[in-house]
This record gives structure tokens, sequence and C-alpha cells, in this order.
């Protein structure tokens, strides 16, 4: 497949955009920027182009995908019923990075459910996105746009490395500024809870809607069973090398992880370390890669799958990294980087 790569410019985004639009309204898939990740975008609506984004992503057809709206309006049309918990969190959060679960009509194919009787509904903040689904006139599947199980895409660099020549069109309209993927909360549980933290934190729902569970094993729920949201059941965000998070005190997790350095050179093994700006000199490895300042939760956020992907492209075999603060989005930071490890963690 011949994938076209639109570069968006103020000049030609008019034009652009439109080509963009045209192509989702002809069944072809499209990646574009949110404000969260790339997505990989297609109508929403016909089952066999949704069949297409588990194709091209190689994803197990069980994992659900999200649907893209351009306005809060837009959700009566997909779902059997708004929960009154629901009209506050659109009004507070939307567009933005959070992702609600409703119970779905008959319009929404099964393909995009992972075969349940819910739906997973947001609207993108991004003002391209919001404009090329606008403009389909549609609702629009658009999962991340990375081959399944990798990190997540950032940038349209890695989308082109993930995608081209298998999907139609790469529309590369800069840096996703949030960098991690939405929250996900589903309202059909008694009370909500958040199946995958994101930018939209803990706190920041309860203080439109009081309390909801972070995590669904609170309710009795497993992350075994058929999931109801992206990145509760597969391996998801991992780079190829392995990874190892340290926790302890920063002086113990440091000496240990330097100590892990040595022996991963002995054995010449290809070892690196994501770090944060304050520690970076403490260590002593060949490959050090900066995520971003201690203190600055969304720099660390926004930069994770940009470092783990650079991993990747220094043919990096083991990397190494502290745990981060699960304070505001790091928990949803922790999330990501415990999947990424398989929870591979040592404790000094």
């Amino acid at each position: 497949m011949d994938t076209r790569i639109l570069h968006i410019t103020p000049e030609n985004q008019i034009d652009l955009i439109r080509e963009a639009a045209m192509t989702l309204k002809i069944g072809g898939l499209v990646a574009f920027p949110t404000e969260t990740v790339y997505g990989i975008g297609a109508n929403a609506l016909d089952a066999s182009i949704v069949r297409k984004i588990y194709e091209a992503k190689g994803r197990p057809s069980d994992n659900p995908l999200i649907v893209h709206i351009g306005h809060a309006q837009e959700v009566e049309k997909y779902v059997t019923e708004i929960p009154e918990i629901a009209r506050p969190l659109m009004e507070a959060f939307w567009p933005g990075p959070l992702t609600m679960i409703f119970k779905k009509n008959q319009v929404i194919p099964y393909e995009i459910t992972g075969g349940l009787d819910t739906v997973a509904i947001r609207v993108p903040a991004h003002p391209l996105a919001r404009e090329i689904i606008r403009q389909t006139g549609l609702p629009i599947a658009a999962p991340s746009a990375n081959i399944s199980g990798k990190p997540s895409p950032t940038i349209a660099a890695h989308v082109i490395e993930d995608l081209k020549g298998r999907i139609d069109m790469i529309v590369d309209g800069g840096d996703a500024n949030i960098g991690l993927e939405s929250t996900v909360l589903d309202l059909t549980s008694e009370p909500a809870v958040i199946l995958r933290p994101g930018g939209v934190t803990k706190a920041m729902i309860e203080a439109i809607v009081g309390p909801v569970v972070l995590d669904p094993r609170d309710l009795g729920l497993s992350v075994d069973d058929i999931p109801k949201a992206p990145g509760m059941k597969y391996k998801h965000y991992a780079p190829k090398g392995r990874l190892v998070i340290y926790y302890g005190s920063k002086e113990k997790a440091i000496e240990a992880m330097n100590d892990s350095v040595q022996k991963s050179l002995s054995n010449h093994e290809k070892v690196g370390i994501i770090a944060t700006n304050e520690d970076r000199e403490a260590y002593n490895c060949p490959t050090i890669l900066t995520i971003g300042s201690e203190h600055d939760a969304h720099e660390i956020a926004s930069n994770l799958f940009k470092v783990l992907r650079q991993m990747d492209d220094l043919g990096i075999e083991k990397i190494l990294t502290q745990a981060f603060h699960e304070k505001e989005i790091g928990v949803a930071t922790m999330n990501r980087l415990l999947k990424a490890a398989n929870n591979e963690q040592r404790f000094v």
C-alpha cells in the first residue's frame, strides 16, 4: 500500500484537512495527532473498515477501540442512555483526554467494542483531530497509531516507522503534547471505575462527581476477562529491550542501577538508563537518556514513549529506570511504565 504523508502547515491545512476527511469518508485509514498520542482513524460505523485497523496494527480483535466524536452532543447517537454522572464530566473535560464508557446502541458494530455491549467515547481537544472528525460527519475509531504492543506514537515519525505501507494516509501535525493515552472511565459500573489512568486524574474527576474507583480489581473485576478498555489485558507500550524499574531511595536506586550497568557491560549487553535531569550525572552508563525534571510530572509523561522508542533506535537490550512519583499524571506514567516492563521491578 502506498501511504500518503501530509505535512500540515498554516498555509495548506485547510486543503489537507479536507483531503484527510475525504479519505476517511471513503473507507481509508488515516493517522492523525490528538493531544494524547497519534491515532489511526477509520469510520466507526462500518465493521469491514474497522477490521482494517486491527489488521494494520496486528491488534487482538477483543481489544476494544475508542470512538472519537466532534462534539459532546453527538454521544446520544451511539449509546442507549447517558448516565447523570456523564454530563458534568463532559462539561468539565470535553474536549480533552477523558474517555467514558457507555452502553452502546445498535449503530455501533461489535467490531469496535471487542464483542461487548459497551462503547468507549471521547472528544479530542487537538484542533486538527477535531476538525478532521467534524468534516467527516462520522464517529471515528482511533486507537494509537502504532504496531500493537509497541510504545505509543507521539510524533509523526513514530507512525511512519510503524505503519507506512499499512495505512492510506499519515497526517503530520506536530507533537502530541500530553504524550499518554486518555483516561478511561467506565460509567456502566457503580461507582464509576477508572480502567486506565491518564491526563485527567482521579482527583480531578472526583472534584466534579464525587468518589470513583481507580483499580477495577477493587470491584471484583479481573483484567484477565474480556477488556472493556484498551491497555487492560495485552502487553502494551513495550520497547524491544528488557525494561527494569527500580524502587527505593534515590541513592540506593542509583547505586543498584550502576551495579547492574557494569554487569551488563561485562556480558557485552547494550544497556541504557532513563534519567531525570537532576540525576543524569550520577549514573555511569554509556547511554543515558533524560526524560525531564523530577519536579515536572507532565514533562516526564510527555517524554516517556519518545524515550522508549529512542532506546529501540539505539539497539539497547536492557533499559533501567527509577520509578517516578505517582502524583497527578504520574499515576498514568507508572501505569504505562509497569506494562512496558511487564512488571519487572527491583526493590532496593
